[in-house]
């Protein structure tokens, strides 16, 4: 389906390439899983695929591609739509009109398709997805899952034999993920599609993937091979393999279920009271909501929330897209006003404050890092942002931060030509380069790749260390077991678990990190305490 020879790319002005020296073959019906650092060109190579790159980039190519018997280089990227289904990073991208069935339809309609095909197309496209019932809604009433799902019924609107996903997970709640992957499978078999998927958390797709293909180094090394092959190469991989890695399991667990044989072999008196709260320190509490409600477009999203992000702990807000984590982080930073309720700074009440004054003392960093980006070079977000607050530049401290965030090399590059993993880290830079006490994250690992998350959750602790006040929400449950210090569960705008990360992770299976699923009623939440405990048994 897909042969790629010698490939070489690089962009327009730039002194090195982005890949050099790609070979690959693709057999048709594979669900291949792309994977290696953010910006190493994971993207570009799946572009090419479909003609954007070079067409829409610009740039110097080299190599011989074949795609579904067509030559992208050759082809123009209307023609290889026909054949090559794109899925972005960011589905709210690729949305023209508001009613999902008007979307799936609209690039039919432009390439002059008779309307009863276009609505026999239509009809079995939102059949196949299982989204029949939300055909006359608004694109923007949906949750993340079911825009994912859209997005994708659009890229199979000419029917494609290949559809490529660029982390189509990034951004969804587990519940999501899964509904999204099944969904995927359930065409790839229905259609026999080729599927080519981009993902760094691997956690979600590898149970799914005939093969990976491993952007191994920055030079542009590129290998392939089976799941089990490449992944003991890999320098990250999900809980279970790491605990499989360490244990000498064989076959390596690429899931839960597939660990779970293993699992009758070790001692099962592992159980431990598990406290059902988080008071073990007693700091001062920095930022508080008292008995919120509020929401936006007539619609109650916040019902009766208080809460409390204290100095020196880091705070994890969890839930299903839609469950109001969003529209909380929005309220307590001004951005929306509570329909009653308060909203407390350091002891001064800020409910009707000014979010440019607030975000001086709290720094807000939203879902898209693209609403925060606006300058010519990623050095002018952080030194702009210190101008507009009327603060200096002291002792370097931009180019300090700047290498913190693995972005110093470019800081002369302009910000939205780079990959989502390298903006969400910029857009973190201009938050942070004021000092905030308070921190409000929302999903701040979206489009990083294992090791710029491994950073950020060394900074994250570092700041709780200097007694920053931490609120993170997430979807990544893994990243929270590392980090949490407390849990709060959101389910339809109310807090209904919080506490202690050992007791709120018991509390919701959609939310268990790999290690709470395989040693349930154990406490132990990463690898490393589930290492040490299992020591303690044997011994």
């Amino acid at each position: 389906m897909i042969h790629i020879s010698k490939l070489t790319f690089r962009y327009p002005a730039s002194e090195t390439d982005v890949f050099k020296n790609v070979n690959l073959d693709i057999e048709k019906g594979e669900f291949v899983l792309f994977c290696g650092a953010s910006g190493i060109g994971k993207s570009t190579l799946l572009r090419c695929m479909n003609g954007l790159v070079p067409h829409f980039s610009g740039g110097e190519i080299l190599g011989d591609i074949q795609v579904a018997g067509l030559n992208p280089i050759t082809a123009s990227p209307k023609v290889m739509s026909r054949q090559v289904g794109f899925v972005f990073q960011d589905p709210e991208t690729q949305f023209v009109l508001d009613r999902v069935e008007d979307d799936i339809a609209f690039s039919l309609e432009n390439a002059g398709i008779p309307p009863d095909e276009i609505r026999d197309r239509v009809n079995h496209i939102l059949a196949l997805l299982e989204l029949s019932h939300l055909r006359n809604r608004t694109i923007f009433s949906l949750s993340g899952g079911e825009r994912q799902r859209v997005a994708i019924a659009a890229a199979l609107a000419f029917s494609p034999s290949i559809l490529i996903l660029d982390e189509p997970t990034s951004q969804l709640d587990p519940q999501s993920a899964e509904e999204v992957l099944q969904a995927v499978i359930r065409i790839k078999e229905s259609l026999q599609l080729t599927v080519l998927l981009s993902e760094h958390r691997l956690d979600r797709v590898l149970p799914y993937a005939d093969r990976i293909i491993y952007f191994k180094r920055s030079d542009g090394e590129v290998i392939s091979g089976s799941v089990r092959e490449i992944l003991p190469q890999m320098a990250f991989s999900p809980p279970v393999v790491k605990l499989g890695k360490q244990l000498d399991w064989s076959p390596l667990p690429l899931s839960v279920t597939e660990a779970k044989s293993f699992v009758s072999q070790y001692h099962s008196e592992h159980k431990i009271a598990i406290p059902s709260n988080g008071k073990k320190k007693h700091h001062k509490p920095l930022l508080k909501g008292e008995h919120i409600n509020g929401g936006y477009n007539g619609k109650l999203v916040l019902d009766d929330i208080s809460i409390e992000i204290k100095a020196g702990e880091i705070l994890v807000l969890i839930g299903l897209n839609g469950s109001g984590k969003t529209t909380l982080l929005r309220t307590l930073v001004g951005f929306q006003k509570p329909k009653s309720g308060q909203v407390w700074l350091d002891g001064r009440e800020i409910t009707a404050g000014e979010p440019a004054e607030i975000c001086r003392d709290v720094g807000y960093l939203p879902q898209d890092p693209n609403s925060l980006l606006f300058a010519e070079h990623v050095q002018d977000e952080l030194t702009i942002t210190l101008q507009n607050h009327g603060m200096r530049n002291t002792n370097g401290w931009t180019d300090e931060l700047m290498r913190q965030l693995d972005i110093y090399e470019l800081r002369g590059c302009y910000p939205r030509d780079l990959s989502v993993g390298q903006r969400q880290r910029i857009a973190l830079g201009a938050i942070l380069v004021t000092r905030p006490e308070v921190l409000l994250l929302d999903e701040p690992t979206r489009g990083l790749d294992p090791d710029s998350k491994t950073a950020l959750e060394k900074m994250l602790k570092e700041w709780r260390t200097q007694g920053k006040a931490i609120l993170l929400v997430t979807h990544d449950v893994e990243m929270a077991a590392n980090l949490a210090d407390r849990v709060i569960l959101l389910q339809d705008g109310r807090v209904v678990s919080e506490g202690d990360p050992a007791y709120v992770f018991t509390q919701s299976n959609q939310f268990a990190p790999q290690m709470v699923q395989l040693f349930p009623d154990t406490g132990w939440l990463t690898v490393q305490q589930t290492l040490d405990g299992l020591e303690k048994d044997i011994l």
